[in-house]
C-alpha cells in the first residue's frame, strides 16, 4: 500500500496488524491490541510518512533505524509481556518499541547512547502522553540498575557472543531477557534468556536468525567496530584507508532476501527511473537482488513497469502473460536464442511468477474487468497503458528477423493491402535474416544496397495510418509501431557495425532510451519505470573510458534528461562462479571468476572485509568517501563472454565510480545463474499453456 497522506493512516496500520502480523502468525491478542494503538507515522522523520507502516525498518538518523513492525511485535510476543511487568529496553532509537510495550507492561525504562535520539524519543512520549514510559542517555549494555529488577528486558541491537551480564543480573527472578546475539556485527541469532524463579540460574533459548544494528558499549561491541568487518587475514581495516572508510559507511547485510532495503527506497524517493546494473549477464545474486529490489518499487512506490537489456518480441510474451492478456501472445516460446540463460534462467523465472502473481492481486490493480480492461485501458486516452498491472518489455534491437514478421502478423489483421507493401519492403532484409550482421558487411562493401529507405518508409505508414489502425485494433498498435521501430533501428545498427564500435554502441543504446522513453509516455505522465541492464549500459558513461572514447549510454542519457529523477545502481562481485561462453554462439559454461585486480574498486571492496553491502554514492553520510573513490580505478564488466586468460585486457576498463553510479550493491562472492533447461521441463509441462517459459 502506498500512502499518499495522513487520511489513510489509521487504515494502514489496521491493514499492518492483519497482513504483517496476523497472517505471520502473531497471536498475543495484547501485543496485537498495542500495535493497532500506537502511531508509527509519530515515530520516522516527516519525509518517511508515507512509508509507516511498510513491512521494513526506516532511517531515523544516527545510522540507526526504527525497527521493522514484525519485528516489534515478535519481541514483544516472545517476551510475554504482561500488564503489571516493568520492563527495560536497550536501544530506544526512535521510542516506536517502548511506546507499544508501554501500550501493555506498566513501567517501560528505556535507554538509548545517542542524546539527540533520546531527547526526540522523550518529547514524543510527553506529546502522545505515554507517562509510563521513561528515557536516559546511557550505556545499554549495563543496563539501568536504579529501577532493576524488570520482570523483561529488550535488546534492540545485536551483541558479541556473551550475552552482558549486567543485564542478566538484573532481571528480577522468572525474568526473561530478548537479545539478539553473535554471529557478526550485522546478522545474529535472536536469544531467550530465562531466570530461574530462584534467581538461581539462566536457560537460553535460540529463537532463529536476525538482523540488527550492532550493540555498542562496554559488554558489547566497542564503538570502533560498529560498522567494520574482518578482512580474510583477520584484521580490521584501518578506518584512515579507502577500504577501511568503504566498510565504515557501507550498509552490510548476511543474507540477499534478508538485507535492509528501506535505506535505499528512501533514496530513490521519487524518482522517475531506478537503473539496474549487472557486472556480469550471469551472475544469480545480481538478478535476486535487482528482482527483490523491483519488487519493493512496484509494491511499496508504485512503478509501473519493468524494462530489460532484451529484445521486444520476446519480453512482450512475459509481458502478455504477466498481465494476463493472452490475446496478445504470438505463441512463440521466447529467449531461445544464444544467449539463453541470460533471460531463460531460475531467477528471472521465480521474478516473471511473481509479477504474474501480484498483477492477481488488489495490488495489481482493479482484477475485475480483466485482460479485456487491460487492453480497454490501453484503447482509452490515445493509447495510455492500464496504469494498475506492473509491464514487462524489452528494450534491445537484435530481433530484426521477429519484429519484421511482429509488424506483418498486425498489418494481415487490419489492413492486409499494407501487409502486401510491407512484404515488399521487408523482402531486402529477408536474405538476412538468419544472419543480420553479414547484412552490414555486404553494404560496406557495396555488394547490396542499403534497405533503410525501405524500412523507415514502412514505419512512417504506420504512424501516419496510426489514429485509424487505433479504431481497427488500437490494443495491439503500439506494439507494431515499436516492432517497426526496431527494424528501422537494427537496419542502421548492423549498417554501422563495420564502421566501427563507437557508432553502433551509440546507436544500440540510442535505441534503448528511445525506447524506454517511449514506454514512459506510454504509461502516462506520472509514469515510473525500471531497467535492469549491464553495468556498462546503465552506469554514466561519461565517467568512464567509454565516454572518452566517444560512446554514450542508458544511464548517461537519463540523467541528462531526467537529473535525479534518474536513480543508478551498479554492482559487483570479486570472484565465485559465472554463466558465459568463451566465445558467441558456444554453449554456455560455468567459470570461476577470477579475484579482482589489485587496482579496481572491486579489490578495495574485498579489502574492506564486508562480504556483502549496500553503498551509497550520491551523497553519502561521509562525503571523504565519494571525495576519495572519485579518482578513476578499473572497473570489471563480463558480458555473455567471457576470457579469464586475458581479464586484464578483455573484461576492465576505467571508470570513476561516484560519477558512474548513485549506488553500488556488493557480493564477495557470487554464484552463476542457472539456465532452463532439461531438469526443468517436468515443471514446466505441469504448467498452463499461457507460461512463455520453454524448452
Amino acid at each position: 500500500m502506498i500512502i499518499r497522506g495522513r487520511n489513510g493512516l489509521a487504515d494502514a496500520r489496521a491493514n499492518m496488524v492483519e497482513l504483517q502480523l496476523v497472517a505471520r502468525g502473531i497471536q498475543d491478542a495484547a501485543v496485537l491490541h498495542a500495535m493497532g494503538q500506537v502511531p508509527r507515522e509519530e515515530f520516522v522523520p516527516e519525509e518517511l510518512v508515507r512509508f509507516a507502516y511498510h513491512d521494513r525498518p526506516l532511517p531515523i538518523g544516527e545510522e540507526q533505524t526504527i525497527s521493522q513492525p514484525y519485528m516489534v511485535a515478535v519481541m514483544a510476543e516472545i517476551a510475554e509481556l504482561r500488564p503489571g511487568d516493568r520492563v527495560l529496553e536497550v536501544g530506544a532509537g526512535s521510542g516506536y518499541a517502548a511506546a507499544v510495550f508501554g501500550r501493555i507492561a506498566r513501567e517501560v525504562y528505556t535507554v538509548e547512547r545517542h542524546p539527540t535520539l533520546a531527547a526526540e524519543a522523550e518529547a514524543r512520549f510527553r506529546r502522545l502522553g505515554y507517562d509510563n514510559v521513561h528515557v536516559a542517555v546511557r550505556d545499554g549494555t549495563l543496563g539501568w540498575p536504579e529501577h532493576a529488577p524488570f520482570d523483561a528486558i529488550i535488546v534492540a541491537a545485536g551483541g558479541p557472543g556473551r550475552v552482558p551480564e549486567p543485564l542478566k543480573e538484573q532481571l528480577a527472578p522468572g525474568g526473561r531477557l530478548i537479545i539478539p546475539r553473535g554471529g557478526t556485527r550485522w546478522g545474529q541469532e535472536l536469544l531467550r534468556v530465562r531466570k530461574s524463579e530462584d534467581g538461581e540460574s539462566f536457560r537460553e533459548e535460540s529463537l532463529g536468525a536476525v538482523q540488527f544494528v550492532p550493540l555498542i558499549g562496554a559488554a558489547g561491541w566497542a564503538p570502533e567496530e560498529e560498522s567494520g568487518g574482518l578482512t580474510a587475514g583477520g584484521a580490521t581495516p584501518s578506518p584512515e584507508t579507502l577500504p577501511g572508510l568503504m566498510a565504515a559507511s557501507a550498509e552490510p547485510f548476511d543474507h540477499l532476501a534478508t538485507a535492509n532495503l528501506g535505506p535505499l527506497l528512501s533514496r530513490i524517493g521519487d524518482a522517475r527511473l531506478v537503473l539496474l546494473g549487472e557486472a556480469s549477464h550471469g551472475t544469480s545474486e545480481f538478478y535476486r537482488m535487482r528482482a527483490r529490489i523491483t519488487r519493493a518499487l512496484i509494491e511499496e512506490l508504485g512503478f509501473d513497469f519493468v524494462a530489460v537489456e532484451a529484445d521486444w518480441p520476446d519480453a512482450a510474451e512475459i509481458d502478455a502473460y504477466v498481465r494476463h492478456d493472452p490475446a496478445e501472445r504470438s505463441g512463440q516460446k521466447p529467449f531461445q536464442r544464444f544467449p539463453r540463460w541470460m533471460w531463460a534462467n531460475t531467477d528471472v523465472l521465480d521474478f516473471v511468477r511473481w509479477l504474474r502473481k501480484h498483477n492477481e492481486g488488489p495490488a495489481g490493480g482493479e482484477r475485475a474487468a480483466g485482460a479485456e480492461g487491460a487492453r480497454a485501458g490501453r484503447r482509452e486516452g490515445g493509447g495510455e497503458l492500464h496504469r494498475k498491472m506492473a509491464g514487462f518489455h524489452g528494450i534491445d534491437l537484435y530481433s530484426m528477423h521477429a519484429s519484421i514478421e511482429a509488424v506483418l502478423k498486425y498489418l494481415d489483421d487490419v489492413d492486409p493491402d499494407a501487409a502486401a507493401v510491407a512484404r515488399h519492403r521487408y523482402a531486402c532484409l529477408m536474405p538476412w535474416q538468419n544472419d543480420p550482421v553479414l547484412y552490414g558487411r555486404a553494404v560496406l562493401t557495396g555488394s547490396f544496397a542499403a534497405c533503410e529507405e525501405e524500412v523507415v518508409a514502412m514505419l512512417n505508414d504506420l504512424l501516419r495510418k496510426r489514429m485509424d489502425y487505433i479504431r481497427r485494433d488500437g490494443a495491439r498498435l503500439a506494439d507494431a509501431i515499436q516492432n517497426a521501430r526496431l527494424v528501422a533501428a537494427a537496419e542502421k545498427y548492423y549498417r554501422s557495425m563495420y564502421r566501427g564500435s563507437v557508432s553502433s554502441w551509440n546507436l544500440r543504446d540510442q535505441h534503448m532510451f528511445d525506447t524506454l522513453s517511449m514506454l514512459l509516455d506510454l504509461y502516462g505522465p506520472d509514469s515510473r519505470g525500471v531497467v535492469w541492464a549491464h553495468n556498462s549500459h546503465l552506469g554514466d558513461a561519461s565517467a568512464t573510458a567509454m565516454g572518452a572514447r566517444g560512446e554514450h549510454n542508458v544511464g548517461q542519457l537519463a540523467r541528462e534528461r531526467f537529473g535525479d529523477q534518474a536513480y543508478l545502481v551498479g554492482f559487483g562481485t570479486h570472484t565465485g562462479t559465472v554463466a558465459a561462453a568463451s566465445n558467441w554462439g558456444e554453449p554456455m559454461q560455468v567459470m570461476d571468476v577470477r579475484p579482482s585486480n589489485p587496482r579496481s574498486y572491486e579489490n578495495l571492496a574485498h579489502e574492506s572485509g564486508v562480504e556483502n553491502f549496500l553503498l551509497h554514492l550520491r551523497k553519502p553520510e561521509r562525503p571523504a568517501l565519494r571525495e576519495r573513490l572519485m579518482e578513476q580505478r578499473l572497473e570489471r564488466a563480463i558480458g555473455v563472454i567471457y576470457r579469464p586468460e586475458t581479464e586484464l585486457q578483455s573484461h576492465y576498463f576505467s571508470a570513476s565510480l561516484p560519477r558512474q553510479f548513485d549506488e553500488w550493491i556488493w557480493f564477495d562472492r557470487s554464484e552463476a545463474v542457472t539456465q532452463i533447461g532439461e531438469e526443468h521441463r517436468a515443471e514446466l509441462e505441469g504448467l498452463p499453456e499461457t507460461f512463455p517459459f520453454g524448452l
